[in-house]
């Protein structure tokens, strides 16, 4: 069953964008060899929104914004717009290494932490019902 997403910065800066996610983000890392950095992300969400084209958008989010901006801040990461007050959270953008940009945003919305991927629920086979058996 499907245990988590993994998301993929394609860039000529590849060595920059995982030193840039090591040292600036502070995620967790597996060193799948070779130098190739394989992160860890805390949680996961994933939203589908009306568009007329298609195209995919990465995000991260936190709990405290302003907190986590002046951490940021602190450790050299570029802001490339203000904090913006939507409907659904908070929002900013900062620059990544190859010159790209991403959101952080704080939700308003109530996060489900550790919530398992749902499943369907077990069929009873047609003889155990009959037996008195449990499967």
């Amino acid at each position: 069953m499907i245990r988590g997403v993994h998301a993929m910065f394609f860039t000529p800066a590849a060595d920059q964008m995982r030193a840039f996610i090591r040292d600036k983000l502070g995620f967790p890392f597996t060193d799948t060899g070779g130098g190739w950095l394989v992160f860890d992300a805390p949680e996961a969400e994933i939203g589908c929104h009306e568009s007329q084209t298609t195209f995919h958008r990465l995000s991260f989010y936190c709990d405290d914004l302003a907190g986590t901006v002046a951490e940021l801040k602190q450790r050299g990461v570029e802001f490339t717009s203000p904090v913006q007050r939507e409907d659904w959270g908070s929002v900013t953008r900062f620059r990544v290494p190859g010159g790209d940009e991403v959101e952080l945003y704080q939700p308003t919305h109530t996060k489900h932490r550790a919530h398992p991927v749902a499943r369907a629920p077990k069929r009873k086979r047609a003889g155990a019902a009959r037996s008195g058996r449990r499967r």
